[in-house]
Parts: structure tokens; C-alpha cells; sequence
């Protein structure tokens, strides 16, 4: 029996999810994104897969509030994935006390899934731990799907042999065009930084990006990558083709 099947033969997902933090930019507590953990959730769940879930460091999970389906803004009101999900004490139950990425294993996994959310720009940009775990998991033939700012990781992440991981591919994440939406839309600079601002300055690569807002996720060899957090299940898809139901 492979090592990446459990007791049952199910494949296995990693979704790791970023730990709270605080936007230096906004003052905000900022967290993961409620949809991009939750629809992936749904979609690995519904082909029979195994799915755990960790953070960078471990620990209890706080999401954004923009991406809570009962937050007073409503940005997220149809996100009934979502809602079930929080509303589920044994779901619920699974982003409290968290392993963090140095007490797991990715050999007894087949895929691993970065969700994003606004934490990643400012807790997973600089995480060398989460880094080379993503590297490992890359480098041992796993599928690395990763999406929306959980991307920023891809903008540092380097193999073995010194290149990032991104070398050669094709990849997607937030947008320029998507940044200055939200920006706009709050009256507010939000990141620190932009993803594909900052991959314009890597030689190599090819950063594309879909239509503003809209479910996009491709694949190039062994990486996964989604747009924004339209893109989970898209992305989780396309670890499903990848993989096998």
C-alpha cells in the first residue's frame, strides 16, 4: 500500500491555511479566506479523499472577516459552503489547534493545497519553514496546488538546487487588476506588496492571470495555482485530474 493512502486506500490532501496576523498596511486582524479552505474542502470530501488540516505555525485559525458569510458587511453572504462549514462543530472543530508544517509528514500525503486569505501576504511571505516544506512536497513528485495570495509563497520558494520553484512555469494568482478593484473598493491601499507586480521582476517565469473576479486555475507539471478565491474548487479540480478520483 502506498505510503500516501490511508487505512482505507483514500488519497490524501494537505490543506494548509495561513495563521492570523495583522495587515501592517491597514491595521486590520487579517486571517485565511473562508472559501478558499471550505470549497476545496468540499470538493476533495466529495471524491472520497482524506483531508487534514495544518497552518505555517500552528495553532487556533482565524479567517478574514470579509470572507465570513455572516460578517456585517456581507461581502460573503452566499457562501453557504462557507456557512455549513463554520456552523459544524466537527468541522468547525479542525481549524483549532492546528499541527504546524514542522510536526507533519508530506511523504503520507499526495497533494498539498495552500489556501489564501490576506495573512499570507505578511505571514507566509517570509516563512523559509513553510517555503521548504512547499519545496519538499514539490520536489518528491507531489501536486502543489496553491491560490489567490497564497501564491506570494511561489514568489520565494526555492528547490534544492538553489532556483525558485516557479523557474520555467506558468502560473496565476491575484491580479494587478484585482488589487486595484479592492483597494478602490475599500478606499484603502490593502497589501504591502502585489503578487504579479512582484513577478514581473523574476526572470524565467510566466505569470497570467483570467477575467477580474472570475474562477481561474491551471496547471504546469506537478503545481496547481488559482487566481483568487473564486479559484479553490477550480484549483481542487484540477488536483482531482491530476490525481485521480
Amino acid at each position: 500500500m502506498s505510503a500516501s493512502l490511508d487505512i482505507h486506500g483514500k488519497k490524501k490532501v494537505l490543506i494548509i491555511a495561513a495563521n492570523p496576523g495583522t495587515s501592517p498596511t491597514t491595521g486590520w486582524p487579517i486571517g485565511f479566506w473562508w472559501a478558499e479552505l471550505t470549497h476545496p474542502y468540499w470538493t476533495f470530501a466529495e471524491a472520497g479523499y482524506a483531508i487534514d488540516i495544518i497552518s505555517p505555525k500552528g495553532g487556533d485559525l482565524i479567517a478574514d472577516g470579509y470572507s465570513d458569510p455572516e460578517d456585517a458587511s456581507g461581502y460573503s453572504a452566499h457562501d453557504f459552503l462557507s456557512l455549513g462549514f463554520k456552523k459544524s462543530q466537527s468541522h468547525a472543530a479542525l481549524l483549532k489547534g492546528t499541527k504546524s508544517v514542522t510536526e507533519v509528514d508530506v511523504a503520507g500525503y499526495d497533494a498539498v493545497f495552500v489556501a489564501g486569505g490576506q495573512s499570507p501576504m505578511v505571514t507566509m511571505i517570509d516563512d523559509t519553514d513553510l517555503h521548504a516544506f512547499v519545496a519538499r512536497a514539490y520536489e518528491a513528485g507531489k501536486i502543489v496546488a496553491i491560490v489567490c495570495h497564497g501564491t506570494c509563497v511561489l514568489l520565494k520558494t526555492r528547490l534544492s538546487n538553489g532556483d525558485l520553484l516557479v523557474k520555467g512555469k506558468t502560473w496565476t494568482g491575484f491580479a494587478n487588476s484585482e488589487e486595484a478593484f479592492a483597494d478602490a473598493f475599500v478606499g484603502k491601499r490593502i497589501q504591502p506588496f502585489w503578487i504579479e507586480e512582484e513577478s514581473e521582476k523574476i526572470d524565467g517565469t510566466n505569470f497570467v492571470t483570467s477575467g477580474m473576479f472570475k474562477p481561474f486555475a491551471l496547471r504546469d507539471g506537478n503545481l496547481i495555482t488559482g487566481q483568487q478565491q473564486y479559484s479553490g474548487a477550480a484549483a481542487a479540480e484540477l488536483v482531482l485530474q491530476a490525481l485521480g478520483r
